[in-house]
């Protein structure tokens, strides 16, 4: 009744969201062994009823058949989450499982808003998360976290690095934190890409599951040289419903596929404003995002409504998201959340097929 034999029962049993085995997949947990009597952790891509029936059963089952005279005395699972392989990315930024472009084709449709929202929201889900504001010209991050103070510095061997600053569960980097308030950041692009690889690069981030990077407008400088520096996970492209931001959302989406990233997923936002009475205003138009998402072949993550709470929440530094689980925006961002780990386990196994990798363990 060793630890190798549960091993090797775990490696023939499927995870059933992603179809590869537990081992495989690196999401054995846990593993202890009191005579008889044994306690599993494993990873699962979603938490729910259904998936977590379906996977206990399977587990149980499997360990009947090979291995009778145990006893599962308690079988848990918590968030489990792949990553993005690949050996630039690993060079660069070791401990970093994921790495996220939150991009739209141009500004005012409430990116940074989405940007901190989904980080948080993935951080309350379990995950390791860091959020970096590559928005050098108009970092709106420390405002959103309501965090007015600088990140420390600490020596990595030779090298002083920076410590980044946490709230909500989310690690963050901001020019903000390292500017004066109401002073402008007048710098030609090479400056501002020499200021976002520092943020990658001289940032104490340690292990992290995911690592957003909260994304100027447009297709610029700074886009190129993310990625270009290090290997993107993937984007997601946030648009409002209206044809003028559509435009440009295409065009976010166009660039991206031009330097060899995928785009995993649309998000729309300022969807509709709901009435008290519940009926519902298409302000900017209707169905926009669901438009480019048929077009692209890529998923809709979420529609986020027009919502006192949320530009409240970002004026006073509480991301609505980290709010009342029971409310509409809060639900919609957590799920939103459940879709990009989801989204995201999937694309990193079919690379690895594509690649012939196996994870080692």
């Amino acid at each position: 009744m060793s630890q190798e034999k549960i091993i090797e029962i775990l490696s023939n049993i499927k995870e059933p969201v992603l179809g590869k085995d537990y081992v495989t997949l690196d999401f054995v947990k846990g593993i202890s062994l009191n005579g008889k009597n044994l306690t599993l952790t494993l990873g699962i891509t979603e938490i729910n009823d259904e998936i977590i029936k379906k996977a206990t059963d399977e587990v149980t089952s499997e360990f009947r058949k090979k291995m009778p005279e145990i006893n599962i005395k308690d079988l848990k699972f918590t968030i489990g989450i792949t990553e993005h392989t690949d050996a630039k990315k690993k060079s660069i930024m070791p401990g970093i499982k994921n790495t996220i472009a939150i991009a739209s084709g141009k500004g005012g449709v409430g990116k940074s808003t989405i940007a901190v929202n989904l980080a948080v929201a993935l951080a309350k889900e379990g995950a390791k998360v860091g959020l970096i504001d590559a928005d050098i010209y108009g970092p709106s991050i420390p405002l959103m976290f309501g965090i007015n103070k600088k990140p420390g510095v600490t020596k990595v061997g030779e090298k002083s690095m920076l410590v980044p600053l946490e709230r909500y569960g989310v690690k963050v980097m901001s020019i903000g934190f390292l500017i004066e308030d109401k002073s402008a950041v007048v710098w030609r692009g090479p400056m501002a890409s020499s200021a976002l690889k520092q943020f990658i690069g001289d940032v104490v981030w340690d292990e992290l599951d995911y690592l957003l990077f909260d994304m100027p407008p447009g297709t610029g400088d700074i886009q190129l040289t993310l990625s270009q520096t290090i290997p993107l996970t993937c984007a997601v492209i946030v648009t409002t419903p209206q044809d003028i931001s559509l435009a440009d959302a295409r065009k976010g989406y166009v660039m991206f596929e031009r330097v060899n990233v995928p785009t995993m997923g649309i998000i729309e936002n300022m969807s509709y404003y709901q009435n008290p009475d519940g009926s519902r205003e298409y302000i900017f138009g209707k169905g926009g995002g669901q438009r480019m998402s048929e077009e692209f072949n890529v998923k809709l993550l979420g529609e986020i409504p027009l919502n006192m709470k949320i530009r409240e929440g970002g004026d006073q530094g509480i991301p609505v998201a980290e709010g009342d689980s029971g409310s509409e925006v809060t639900g919609i961002f957590k799920r939103i959340a459940k879709d990009t780990i989801r989204e995201i386990n999937l694309m990193n196994v079919k690379n690895s097929e594509d690649q012939g990798l196996v994870i080692e363990i």
